[in-house]
């Protein structure tokens, strides 16, 4: 549900000047400038009025840095006690100009947009509600600021707007095509879970964020996967994991959702297996083209049993797996297999040593701090030479099935040569010289095939023989 803020200190009077400066554009007549948003489908045309931009406050409830608020945990539990405090608006001016997959580093993004302010000043208005609180032009707000520009252009919406009315409008507004700084992904993920918690079906979100509905139920269960991960990261008065560390996995994540339902209609323990090592390398920080070669080729091979340290070591499925009781029914269901509850255990030990060996808190010592780093590096390692192996021989594989997959192209293509020569003599347009030189090529070809698949072949099967025989007849 979208959480309903209490109006900030300045309310009172910065509403009154509001109030004052609408009437006034009113009154004394002259070109009105206004801005159109959208609200609960129809068009809503709000005036535009010029305020002082330190009376404004940045948007606690702002879906552009959702995700990064929890970079640091104890200033995102002061900002959700005290979002209108000094320290609480500074965090938030913080964010703004930070990089999302990495708020320690300001964004370059923000710095052409400075940049682009203070060479061409303001071209379109922001949003405020009737309180202050600026619903669209967050950032641009932050970067005036920087630049000495004392006032804003904002339009304003009206005294009777809800968080709910706030939230659906920001979203309506940063999701048209000309918006210029996108949300991060995490934030879109956090926007379309708000979207569904407000009752919106799936086929509507999916409309307002201009996806497919297929789409939406990716991203819906990606956000789960994360936050699993998240509460999993969990330590004993540790900090875990935050949202904003999983910004650079997009695609990787995609990609595992794709075969995870693949797998998961055929073999649901396989299909769980298999997540389960994919997120590990993806935790572990490998690239997406490695951790492709964890498909159902590395489970078979289990890559990993010779090269996790004996800590992490996945032990052998059993024969005869746990079964677990269904309440009410005096019955039992098979639990997940021994090979998932070890996938899973593997993961859980490198998620906890990553929130770990992340962690600057006073309650993880130095000491525990380096186990968790050691123990990262060693999950690194073994994860890296099972994949390295499984790669080579990926490859290997691909040699020894390339040379068929050509002759089945080139198998298509005669296939096609046949039509396209039919065509041709019905409309007498064969050039029956070129072709027949064309047909000389080809028995050339064949002939270089033939010396080669029948080397080394005492006993050639019928169409290597066939094609021996047929190039011999051929050459007489």
């Amino acid at each position: 549900m979208v959480r309903e803020f209490p109006p900030p200190p300045r309310a009172a009077v910065l509403g009154e000047l509001i109030r004052k400066r609408l009437q006034e554009v009113k009154t004394f007549g002259g070109t009105r400038e206004s801005v159109t948003v959208d609200w609960n489908g129809q068009p809503l045309h709000v005036e535009v009025i010029d305020l002082p931009l330190a009376d404004l406050y940045f948007n606690p409830a702002t879906h552009r840095i959702r995700a990064q608020r929890s970079h640091d945990p104890a200033q995102d539990e002061l900002l959700s006690k005290e979002p209108w405090s000094s320290q609480g608006q500074e965090y938030l001016r913080h964010l703004l100009r930070a990089e999302p997959s990495d708020p320690d580093r300001r964004d370059p993004d923000y710095d052409k947009l400075k940049e682009d302010l203070k060479q061409y000043g303001q071209n379109d208005p922001g949003l405020v509600s009737h309180h202050g609180v600026l619903v669209n032009g967050n950032t641009r707000a932050a970067a005036l600021r920087e630049i000495g520009i004392l006032s804003m252009r904002v339009g304003v919406l009206p005294e009777s707007f809800t968080w709910a009315d706030i939230a659906s409008v920001e979203l309506s507004l940063q999701l048209r095509d000309d918006h210029r700084r996108d949300y991060s992904y995490i934030n879109r993920l956090l926007a379309m879970e708000e979207q569904a918690s407000l009752g919106l079906t799936p086929e509507s979100i999916a409309k307002s964020f201009r996806v497919k509905v297929s789409t939406y139920h990716q991203e819906r269960w990606i956000l789960s996967t994360i936050r699993d991960l998240i509460d999993r990261s969990r330590g004993a008065g540790r900090r875990a994991l935050r949202l904003v560390d999983f910004e650079y996995d997009q695609e990787k994540l995609k990609e595992l959702h794709r075969l995870y339902g693949k797998l998961g209609s055929i073999d649901r323990d396989q299909a769980e297996h298999l997540k389960e090592l994919r997120l590990a390398a993806i935790l572990l920080g490998f690239s997406k083209t490695d951790v492709r070669h964890i498909d159902e080729e590395f489970l078979k091979s289990d890559y990993l049993a010779r090269s996790l340290p004996p800590g992490l070591a996945e032990p052998e499925e059993t024969a005869d797996p746990a079964r677990v009781a269904v309440p009410g029914l005096g019955a039992s269901i098979p639990a997940a297999s021994s090979l998932v509850t070890s996938a899973r255990a593997v993961n859980d030990s490198i998620l906890r040593a990553k929130a770990a060996k992340q962690d600057n808190g006073p309650l993880l010592s130095d000491e525990e701090r380096q186990t968790a780093q050691d123990l990262f590096q060693a999950a690194y390692k073994g994860f890296e030479e099972a994949i390295d192996r499984a790669g080579r021989d990926a490859r290997v594989r691909k040699r020894k099935q390339l040379a068929p997959a050509r002759l089945a192209d080139a198998c298509a293509d005669i296939d096609q040569c046949v039509i396209d020569l039919v065509q041709a003599r019905a409309s007498r347009s064969l050039d029956e010289e070129v072709f027949d030189e064309a047909v000389l090529k080809l028995r050339e070809s064949l002939r270089k095939l033939a010396q080669q698949a029948s080397r080394g072949l005492p006993h050639p099967g019928d169409g290597v023989a066939w094609l021996t025989e047929a190039t011999s007849a051929g050459s007489r």
